[in-house]
């Protein structure tokens, strides 16, 4: 990929699977271990991203994040403003059972009961995108799916509520940028297809 002097690029890579993310749970700071499959989506990142050529790598302190950066050949710095969004009592259940007492709850529009407010999660994620924006040059994140949608939905001058439409699976990556001063998504959801036949 070719990249002027002047261009800014922020790489999105989303954890690989654990246990939890494959039945749906909501997972912020319970520390989970990737599954088998969670490794080899880890895995399968490596040839993808190898070659890119990146100025800093940066990771959520969680595990499973820092686990899939190893996974892909990367020894990351931790940064703290890309944790998950904290699901406060919801933590460890999942939407449909939520909505068994809050009919229509989401995550998007609805409180988060001794968890984070959107506007929290906004302000941390936006300092993220500060940031990167002030090193310039290719930074890669790793992290999960609900900070990496509000980092995109930041990164495009979007709500918090907006990356509601970014649907981003385990072990993806994803590219943002800017055209012509204008902030883009370059690439989204991005993996290996061998890797998930395998799968």
């Amino acid at each position: 990929m070719n990249q002027s002097a002047d261009e800014t690029e922020l790489w999105l890579v989303r954890h690989g699977e654990t246990e939890w993310s494959r039945s749906w749970r909501h997972t912020s700071v319970t520390d989970l271990e990737l599954t088998d499959v969670g490794r080899e989506q880890a895995q399968s990142l490596r040839p993808l991203l190898s070659g890119v050529g990146f100025d800093r790598v940066w990771s959520s302190p969680r595990r499973r994040a820092l686990d899939t950066a190893e996974l892909a050949g990367f020894t990351p710095e931790v940064d703290e403003d890309l944790v998950e969004w904290d699901y406060g009592d919801y933590e460890g259940i999942t939407t449909v059972e939520i909505r068994e007492t809050v009919p229509g709850w989401t995550v998007w529009s609805h409180p988060t009961p001794g968890g984070e407010t959107s506007a929290q999660v906004g302000e941390r994620l936006d300092r993220v995108v500060e940031r990167v924006r002030s090193h310039g040059g290719r930074t890669l994140v790793f992290a999960h799916g609900h900070s990496l949608r509000v980092l995109a939905a930041r990164w495009l001058g979007l709500d918090v509520a907006d990356g509601r439409v970014f649907l981003l699976d385990t072990g993806t990556y994803s590219v943002l940028g800017d055209d012509r001063g204008q902030p883009v998504v370059s690439q989204w959801n991005v993996h290996d297809r061998a890797a998930r036949t395998r799968a």
